[in-house]
């Protein structure tokens, strides 16, 4: 009797997780996922994967509030973060063929300007990054892009 007990507590608990996982839907959990940002080395490469790799994971959590995205063209843009991490996630999984380098430009305790500069074939695209120590994480605050 014990043996069938268990049996039928052990089937309803497959049930439920399975209920749950489904419930949750593919990729929630790769939406939802805190991304260590403790440190501005972290953040740049977790900036880098997110641009250049399609990741999503955590690209809420990697862009301040007041973030905002510059491109220097002929014709200057500006975005807003909202439509900067709508664009990102569209991209998910799409990785760029380039090659990228990044360089500090300027570091202190709580701020790091980097240049990410991503070369592909026909042109560079040059990427200033400013990050900024918010409480315990880094974020991404300003984003200005050339072309060439």
């Amino acid at each position: 009797m014990k043996a069938l007990v268990k049996t039928f507590a052990a089937a309803a608990l497959i049930a439920v997780s399975t209920f749950t996982m489904a419930a949750e839907g593919p990729g929630s959990k790769a939406a939802k996922a805190n991304v260590n940002l403790s440190t501005a080395d972290f953040a740049l490469d977790h900036y880098v994967a997110v641009t250049t790799e399609g990741q999503s994971a955590g690209v809420e959590q990697l862009f301040a509030e007041d973030f905002s995205q510059k491109i220097q063209a002929s014709n200057a843009q500006s975005h807003s973060r909202e439509a900067v991490i709508k664009s990102l996630k569209k991209q998910k999984g799409e990785k760029l063929n380039c090659t990228v380098t990044t360089d500090i430009i300027e570091e202190s305790a709580d701020y790091m300007v980097a240049k990410v500069t991503l070369k592909f074939e026909s042109f560079t695209k040059t990427d200033l990054v400013t990050l900024e120590r918010m409480g315990n994480e880094w974020k991404v605050s300003k984003s200005i892009n050339s072309y060439k």
